[in-house]
C-alpha cells in the first residue's frame, strides 16, 4: 500500500489527507505525510462527520494543517500502553498470574473484581411489605380469591411466574387493582432491621396484616443455607382475606407529568442502548456502526453513509442538523410535535470534543422503514435506534396524567390504608418517534369517585431483604467507565473484549463475573501499592482518569508529550521494582476438609482462569521407598535407588463459581459400542472419549497388546458444538503447486474442494473450478459414490433412543454434576 501511495503522490498535484477526524485519524495522517514527504504544517487535512456529498465538499473547501498536537496525544497515549503492557506483563508470567497487565485493562478488571467482592461480602437489611389486591365488585372478592392464587401460581416453559405486565393486566380484566400498605393506626408503616440488628419483625408484620384484614394467618420458617446475616433466615405468612373487609376511596390526587427525551447518543450511550435493547455486544455494535458510516448502496443513490462518525463523547448537534430534524417532524409527522424552540444538549464530560457532533442520520428523511431492503437486520436495527434517538430528542414533551388515590379500612376503625398509582398517556410527543416504554407494569384505572368501595381479595405480607449490587452487563460496565474516565469512546469495545480474552473476567447470562484470575490479578496489582512511599498508579481508578486528562491536555498544547511520559514513567518505576519482590498467592483458602487426608482444601488457581478444590498436602512432600532392587540378567548388583518425594496427598475435586464443591458433570451421550462419553482435555481443547479404563502401561522391550480396541474419540468444534469425523478423502493423481505431492478429494459446505494429501506440513490447496468440465463431472460422480458408500454416525443420548446430531452443542448434553457434601474443616 505504502509504495502505491508513494507512486502515486509523485505525479499528483495536491496531496489530501481525509482519515478519521480522532485523535487515532489525526495520527494515521501525520505517519502518512512522514512517509510522502509532506510537512505536517502544510499538508491539506479534511475532516467531516458524515460521508455525505455536502459534508465532503464542505471539508474539502476548508482544509487545515495536521494538528501536531492531537498527534502527539495519540503517540503519547500508545507509548503509555506499551510503557505499562511491556513492563508489567513479563512480572506476571513466570509468577504464573495472568497473560498480560495493561493501563486500562487492569483498571476494568479491578471494577469487575471488586464489584464480585462487593457482593460476596454483602449483608442485606430485613425489610416487610403488605401489598393487596382490591375489587370493586364486593360480591365477587370470595372467587377471584381463588382464581388469583390459580392465576399466580402458573409458571411458563422457563418455569417462571407471571411478570408484572401480565398480573396488571389480569386485575384489570376483572376490575380490580393492585396496592400498598401505607399506614396503620395512623402511623407510616415502615418495618425494617438493620444487618446488624437482632431485632424480630415478624410481630410487628402480623400485627399489620391482621389490621389489613388477614385471617388464618400461618408463620412457616425456612433456614437458608446461602444467606448471609439475617437473610439465613426465611419466613412466609400467609391467610385469607376477611371477606367482610371494605375499604373506602379516601382520596384521589391527578397530576400531569411530562417525559422528556434523551439527549441524542454518543459512543457510551449507543453500546449501552444496544446493548440493553438488542442485545448487541459492544464490539459488535460499532462494527455495525462503521458500516453505515462508510456507507450503504441505495438503490437509486448508490453508496451513502447513512449515520455520522461513531466514535464521539459530544452531544453537540450542528445546527443544520437540528432543523432538518424539526422539519421532519413539522413535515412527517405533524406541528403539535414541535416544540417552539430547538433543543441543545449540552455534555456532561467536560473533557468531550464539542466540534464533533453527536452520533445521528445523516438526513433523518432516510426513514428506517424506506430503506430497509438494502440494509441488513442488524445495520436496519443499530440504523433505527439511532435515527429514533435523533429525531425523538428534538420532539416534544410526552404528557400523563399520573393517579395517586388511598384507600382506608371502614369496616373496622384499624387506620389500615392502602396506596395504589396509575398513568395513563394523554399525549405521546417524544414516544411517537422512540416508542411507549414496554413491560413498566403501570396500572391503567378505571374510573372512580371519592367515596368508592372495594374489598381485598388478597392481602400478602412479603419478606424483602436489600438487594446486593448489581453485576455488570456491558451496559453498565460501558457507563461505569465513561463515568471514571477510563478510556476513550473509540476503545470501549476492546477493553470489554480484552478482560474476557484473557480471562479476568467471563459473561454469563449477559453479566460480568470476575473470574478467580481476574481476582487474584487485581489483588496482587493492588498489594504493590500498599507501599506508603510509592505514588498513585495506573491500577487505581482516580490515577487513570487524572492521565485521560493529561492527554487531553497534551492534545490542547498545555503540556508536551515528554513531560508528561516521564513524570509517568518516574512514578511507574519503583511500582514495578516493588511488584518483582512481591509473590503472587495462587490459593485461597476454603472452608472444607480433605476426606481422604482431613488436612484444609484450598481453591487454587486453574488454567482457564478458575478454581478448583485442592488439598494443602499437596504441597507438603514426603519420602516414598523405592521399589525392591532386582538383579540384572547377568546377576549383577543393580543400583540403589533414591526415595522419590511426592506430595503427601493429592486429592482435588473441582467447584462451582460460588466455591461449592461439584460431583463431576455427566455427558449425556452414548459411543456406537454403547458407552457413556465423558468430557476430557488435551492440548488442543476439549473432546469426548469413551469412559472406560486406560490402557494398560506397556512394559520396557515389550510391544503394546495390539488387540486392545482404541477408545471413541469424537471432537469439539470452536463454538462448542459436536463434530462428527469427516469421510475419508478420495486420493487424486492431482500434482500439489507448492509441495509437489497429490491433492485429496473432499465434500465440504460450498462443494467438492482439492488439499494437499500432506497436510498439516503443506497447506496447499487446488482451484476445482480450474478444472476442465470432464474432470469435474467425473470427480464429482467419483465423490458422489464415495459419499454414499461411507456409513453415517448414529449416536444416541444414553437413553439409547434419543438420536444426536451432527453440530449439537455440548451444553445441551451436560449432565450438572450437583453439590457435593464435605465436611467443614474446623482449624486445631
Amino acid at each position: 500500500v505504502i509504495t502505491e501511495l508513494k507512486k502515486l503522490a509523485k505525479g499528483a498535484r495536491d496531496i489530501w489527507f481525509a482519515t478519521d477526524l480522532d485523535r487515532e485519524g489525526e495520527a494515521i495522517a501525520w505517519h502518512l505525510a512522514e512517509v510522502l514527504k509532506v510537512n505536517p504544517p502544510d499538508a491539506k487535512r479534511v475532516t467531516f462527520d458524515a460521508i455525505t456529498k455536502s459534508d465532503v465538499q464542505k471539508a474539502f473547501e476548508n482544509p487545515r494543517g495536521i494538528d501536531m498536537h492531537r498527534v502527539d496525544a495519540q503517540r503519547a497515549r500508545r507509548i503509555l500502553d506499551r510503557l505499562v503492557g511491556f513492563l508489567t506483563s513479563p512480572i506476571l508470567w513466570p509468577k504464573g498470574a495472568g497473560k498480560s497487565a495493561g493501563r486500562v485493562q487492569s483498571v476494568a478488571s479491578r471494577l469487575v473484581a471488586e464489584r464480585e467482592e462487593e457482593i460476596r461480602s454483602f449483608t442485606p437489611d430485613e425489610s416487610w411489605e403488605i401489598s393487596g389486591a382490591l375489587c370493586f365488585d364486593i360480591d365477587a372478592s370470595d372467587a377471584l380469591h381463588t382464581e388469583w392464587n390459580d392465576f399466580i401460581s402458573q409458571t411458563d416453559t422457563r418455569n417462571k411466574p407471571p411478570t408484572i405486565k401480565q398480573r396488571t393486566a389480569w386485575l384489570s380484566d376483572h376490575r380490580s387493582l393492585s396496592a400498598d400498605l401505607i399506614e396503620v393506626d395512623g402511623k407510616s408503616l415502615k418495618i425494617t432491621a438493620s444487618n446488624n440488628s437482632t431485632e424480630e419483625l415478624i410481630d410487628e408484620a402480623v400485627s399489620a396484616a391482621e389490621a389489613a384484614g388477614l385471617l388464618d394467618i400461618n408463620i412457616e420458617r425456612e433456614e437458608n443455607q446461602n444467606g448471609r446475616g439475617r437473610a439465613k433466615n426465611l419466613i412466609r405468612i400467609s391467610g385469607k382475606p376477611d371477606p367482610k373487609a371494605i375499604y373506602t376511596i379516601d382520596s384521589i390526587e391527578v397530576k400531569r407529568t411530562k417525559s422528556k427525551p434523551y439527549p441524542p447518543f454518543i459512543t457510551s450511550t449507543l453500546q449501552q442502548a444496544a446493548s440493553s435493547k438488542l442485545g448487541m455486544a459492544a464490539d459488535r455494535t460499532m462494527r455495525i456502526a462503521q458500516q453505515l458510516y462508510e456507507g450503504i448502496t441505495l438503490p437509486g443513490e448508490g453508496s451513502v453513509g447513512l449515520i455520522t462518525y461513531m466514535r464521539t463523547d459530544s452531544t453537540n448537534l450542528s445546527g443544520e442538523a437540528i432543523n432538518l430534524a424539526r422539519r421532519y417532524l413539522e413535515e412527517k409527522v405533524g406541528k403539535e410535535y414541535l416544540p417552539e424552540k430547538p433543543r441543545f444538549y449540552a455534555s456532561r464530560d467536560q473533557s468531550a470534543q464539542e466540534a464533533h457532533e453527536a452520533i445521528r442520520p445523516t438526513d433523518p428523511f432516510r426513514d428506517p422503514n424506506t430503506i430497509a431492503s438494502a440494509l441488513s437486520d442488524e445495520q436496519f436495527r443499530l440504523y433505527q435506534l439511532i435515527w429514533q434517538s435523533f429525531v425523538g430528542c428534538q420532539a416534544i414533551d410526552a404528557e400523563w396524567d399520573s393517579t395517586t388515590v388511598q384507600m382506608r379500612r371502614t369496616d373496622k376503625d384499624t387506620g389500615a390504608v392502602f396506596k395504589t398509582n396509575g398513568r395513563v398517556l394523554r399525549f405521546d410527543g417524544c414516544l411517537r418517534i422512540i416508542g411507549i416504554p414496554k413491560g413498566d407494569g403501570d396500572q391503567v384505572l378505571p374510573e372512580f369517585d371519592k367515596g368508592t368501595t372495594l374489598s381485598p381479595f388478597s392481602i400478602e405480607p412479603k419478606q424483602k431483604f436489600q438487594s446486593p449490587p448489581p453485576r455488570y452487563t456491558e451496559a453498565s460496565l460501558v457507563k461505569k467507565l465513561e463515568q471514571e474516565g477510563i478510556g476513550r469512546p473509540s476503545t470501549y469495545a476492546s477493553i470489554i473484549r480484552v478482560i474476557q480474552d484473557r480471562a479476568y473476567a467471563e459473561q454469563i447470562a449477559k453479566r460480568f463475573y470476575a473470574t478467580f484470575r481476574g481476582e487474584l490479578v487485581t489483588e496482587f496489582l493492588k498489594d504493590g501499592t500498599d507501599n506508603s512511599d510509592i505514588e498513585q498508579q495506573f491500577i487505581e481508578v482516580a490515577y487513570t482518569r487524572e492521565i485521560e486528562n493529561d492527554l487531553d491536555d497534551v492534545a490542547a498544547g498545555k503540556i508536551t508529550r515528554q513531560e508528561m511520559l516521564l513524570r509517568f514513567y518516574e512514578k511507574l518505576i519503583p511500582y514495578l521494582n516493588i511488584l518483582k519482590d512481591l509473590e503472587f498467592v495462587r490459593s485461597k483458602p476454603s472452608p472444607y476438609k480433605c476426606p481422604e487426608c482431613g488436612r484444609r482444601l484450598d481453591y487454587l488457581l486453574a488454567k482457564n482462569g478458575g478454581k478448583f478444590l485442592s488439598c494443602t498436602g499437596y504441597n507438603e512432600k514426603v519420602l516414598e521407598d523405592p521399589p525392591p532392587p532386582k538383579r540384572t540378567a547377568k546377576g549383577k548388583k543393580p543400583r540403589a535407588r533414591k526415595p522419590k518425594e511426592i506430595p503427601s496427598c493429592t486429592f482435588a475435586m473441582p467447584c462451582d463459581r460460588d466455591g461449592r464443591p461439584q460431583l463431576p458433570e455427566q455427558i449425556d451421550l452414548l459411543s456406537p459400542s454403547g458407552k457413556p462419553m465423558v468430557k476430557r482435555t488435551g492440548r488442543f481443547g476439549d473432546f469426548l472419549v469413551e469412559d472406560v479404563p486406560p490402557p494398560p502401561k506397556k512394559k520396557a522391550g515389550k510391544k503394546s497388546d495390539s488387540d486392545a480396541p482404541t477408545p471413541f474419540i469424537l471432537n469439539i468444534d470452536k463454538k462448542g458444538d459436536l463434530k462428527f469425523p469427516a469421510p475419508p478423502p478420495i486420493a487424486t493423481d492431482i500434482e500439489c503447486e507448492k509441495c509437489g505431492g497429490f491433492l485429496n478429494l473432499r465434500d465440504g459446505k460450498r462443494g467438492p474442494w482439492l488439499g494437499c494429501s500432506k497436510f498439516p506440513k503443506c497447506r496447499g490447496r487446488g482451484a476445482f473450478s480450474k478444472l476442465s468440465e470432464k474432470e469435474q463431472k467425473n470427480l464429482r460422480k467419483e465423490l458422489a459414490d464415495h459419499m454414499k458408500s461411507q456409513q453415517t454416525l448414529e449416536l444416541t443420548r444414553r437413553d439409547g433412543h434419543t438420536p444426536v446430531e451432527d453440530g449439537t452443542p455440548l451444553s445441551d448434553l451436560t449432565i450438572e454434576g450437583g453439590v457435593a457434601e464435605l465436611e467443614k474443616f474446623i482449624e486445631a
